[in-house]
């Protein structure tokens, strides 16, 4: 099972899925996801609404190919931050453009659903375009582990597929829904998959037109007291 940002994502019975869903296809991931999936848009956006302060740490929860990874840091270099894959030749790739940005970054080997990091470890976690890769059982497993991790008044910051939110975005994320796991992400559920999690404060930040469908932006909180 994997993650992903340039990533491989894991699914329940141990099914092995590569960037794009095949493996060949995952040295132009990087290719892809900047001009199909407009990442140069969405994840500076993504990373503003992070609001990271000085001191905190920073989970990118399926670092892949560690542009996100990067990108947090640069923009905040007085945080730690940490990128975690479940794939080992994406992280090499990731290793690889981490010590050619000169970032100080840790990328560290496991899956999103079974995290090997204590309770409340992080301040901020963030993901770009893994949930979509998930099934619902791992997308629920997952959160948990976010929760889990995440210390009190922590926040989740998500850029994913979301629901189509026009007539094209829909006809692309047909075609998209058939491919991957995301039937839940097309239908919107996740901001309540969030809720269900504990979460709360959930909101739909932005909506991006991609080639891939709407990719949206999400921002939620773990509360600072348990009910």
């Amino acid at each position: 099972m994997v993650q992903r940002d340039g990533k491989s994502i894991g699914v329940n019975e141990g099914r092995y899925i590569p960037a794009f869903s095949y493996g060949f296809l995952t040295p132009s991931y990087d290719l892809m996801m900047r001009w199909g999936a407009r990442e140069l848009a969405f994840k500076p956006r993504l990373v503003h609404q992070t609001s990271i302060r000085r001191g905190f740490r920073v989970l990118d929860l399926g670092c892949g190919t560690a542009t996100l990874t990067i990108l947090l840091k640069m923009k905040h270099p007085d945080a730690e931050v940490v990128g975690l894959d479940g794939d080992k030749t994406v992280l090499e790739i990731a290793r690889s453009k981490v010590i050619g940005a000169g970032a100080d970054v840790m990328l560290d080997y496991g899956m999103a659903f079974e995290m090997p990091y204590p309770n409340e470890s992080f301040d901020r976690v963030v993901s770009s375009m893994v949930f979509h890769h998930l099934t619902r059982e791992n997308k629920v497993r997952t959160l948990k582990e976010v929760y889990r991790v995440l210390k009190p008044s922590g926040e989740l910051h998500v850029a994913d597929l979301g629901q189509p939110h026009n007539i094209l975005m829909h006809l692309v994320s047909a075609i998209i829904g058939r491919l991957e796991e995301a039937s839940d992400n097309v239908k919107g559920l996740l901001p309540k998959m969030f809720r269900e999690a504990g979460f709360e404060r959930v909101e739909e930040t932005a909506r991006y037109m991609t080639l891939f469908g709407t990719i949206s932006l999400y921002r939620a909180q773990k509360p600072l007291f348990k009910i």
